[in-house]
């Protein structure tokens, strides 16, 4: 790393993790292509709306971290390849060959056709909470809607929600437990390989008795014609549970947040429920749950903004600064619901778009639109100061916790915006489809 890199200090700071946007602004004015030191790995970081959208596209910037080089040891660590070496971190053909395997299963369509369900699944959360007057949001609503859905689509035991789910919390919060580093690490890869052993062990299962759920489906690719290894079959299937929820929950409790504190903006939606999937979309661009895409490595010397961003270094695009860029949105630091809808990148670009983005959507509009409409005088349970957020040098955008007070009631909800309550949808799902959103698959 050069001499001129950005400490970690100056970044990765509790006021950063609260608010990394005023950093962002300061990259992107003075540095908006610079190198920079952080506990887990240094890197450059790409902060301006243009470069990060040619970033994303660039074949330069390779994804495939488990080439002969190995880059994934810098940033994944040892006993990561079980689990990692998959779509997200390779480059084409073999992510196209990946990604063509899992597409058909978020077709719009077919996500569509989840509605009723994920509608239920909100409405069972929410009928535990709507009593009690207040919650804390993420690990009662937030978390488990989107756990529920893509355990269910994937064929994941509901008897085994609760332990798998304890074991992918373990990776995302990393950092956050109060464990020396090297023990926090040690966690993480005990927990990465109790969900590589489950998976593997889940494989087998299904491949003796077969059921409509994704897994079952990616056996059948696997065992017919050969298009997926048994170990890429285990790794998409990891991929497509952690991405099918750690992001759309992290997104879920940003909004709520940015709503509450924004509540000339959540009396607007209040009042124009129609603005609901306008609003999700400019809530992910005012604060994503991804900050920064996947790790890049520059396959040879790059250059963006005069900057020369040497061969093997690993490359970060900040979505969430691109995002708030004044030259692509005008006032980027204000919520505003009613903005016209722009390219915003909080879904990724290129080859590597969001693969799940129907469904993350879908699962927003239908858990914030129930939230507020069931929910009465919604209001935080502690000053924003006090939310405890992931920590800021976390690879997420999110809350350890979102404690909520609002009017306790009893009374049956009315239907879900764009939705039908329906007590005869079924608790489990007949379909093969599924999945994720990370900003990128």
């Amino acid at each position: 790393m050069t001499e001129d890199a950005v400490p970690a200090s100056e970044l990765y700071t509790d006021e950063f993790a609260a608010d990394p946007y005023p950093a962002f602004a300061r990259l992107r004015a003075d540095k908006p292509v610079c190198p920079v030191s952080s506990p887990r790995f240094d890197s450059y970081l790409i902060t301006r709306f243009d470069d990060a959208k040619a970033a994303l596209t660039d074949p330069r910037l390779s994804k495939d971290l488990y080439g002969p080089e190995q880059h994934y040891l810098r940033i994944f660590g040892p006993n990561s390849e079980g689990l990692n070496k998959n779509m997200l971190n390779s480059d084409p053909p073999e992510h196209t060959r990946l990604r063509r395997i899992v597409s058909q299963a978020f077709a719009p369509r077919r996500i569509e056709a989840l509605r009723p369900r994920v509608a239920r699944i909100v409405d069972d959360l929410l009928d535990k909470i709507v009593p009690q007057g207040q919650s804390e949001l993420m690990h009662e609503f937030a978390i488990p809607l989107p756990m529920r859905v893509i355990s269910e689509l994937l064929g994941i035991p509901a008897a085994d929600h609760d332990r798998v789910l304890d074991w992918t919390q373990v990776i995302r919060t990393s950092g956050s437990s109060g464990r020396s580093p090297q023990e926090d690490r040690a966690a993480v890869q005990a927990a990465q390989l109790r969900l590589h052993h489950y998976f593997a062990d889940l494989v087998q299962a299904k491949r003796a008795h077969r059921a409509d759920d994704m897994i079952s489906a990616l056996i059948e690719a696997c065992d017919q014609d050969g298009k997926l290894s048994e170990a890429e079959l285990v790794t998409t299937s990891f991929l497509l549970l952690f991405a099918g929820h750690q992001t759309t929950a992290d997104f879920i409790g940003n909004a709520t947040v940015a709503l509450l504190t924004n509540p000339d903006q959540l009396a607007l939606l209040r009042a124009t429920p129609e603005l609901l999937p306008a609003a999700i979309e400019e809530l992910l661009r005012f604060d994503g749950p991804l900050p920064v895409a996947s790790p890049r490595i520059a396959t040879e010397d790059v250059e963006y903004e005069g900057v020369c961003i040497p061969r093997g270094s690993i490359v970060g695009v900040v979505i969430n600064s691109a995002n708030h860029d004044p030259a692509q949105f005008a006032d980027p630091d204000r919520l505003d619901l009613s903005r016209e809808r722009g390219p915003h990148i909080g879904f990724g670009h290129g080859v590597h778009y969001c693969l799940g983005v129907s469904l993350a959507r879908m699962e927003a509009q239908i858990g914030i639109g129930a939230l507020l409409r069931r929910l009465p005088e919604l209001q935080l349970g502690v000053p924003v100061a006090e939310l405890r957020r992931l920590p800021a040098a976390s690879p997420f955008r999110g809350l350890l916790e979102l404690p909520v007070r609002f009017t306790a009631w009893r009374a049956e909800p009315p239907a879900p915006i764009g939705a039908q309550r329906s007590p005869s949808t079924p608790s489990h799902v007949h379909s093969a489809e599924e999945q994720s959103w990370s900003s990128e698959t």
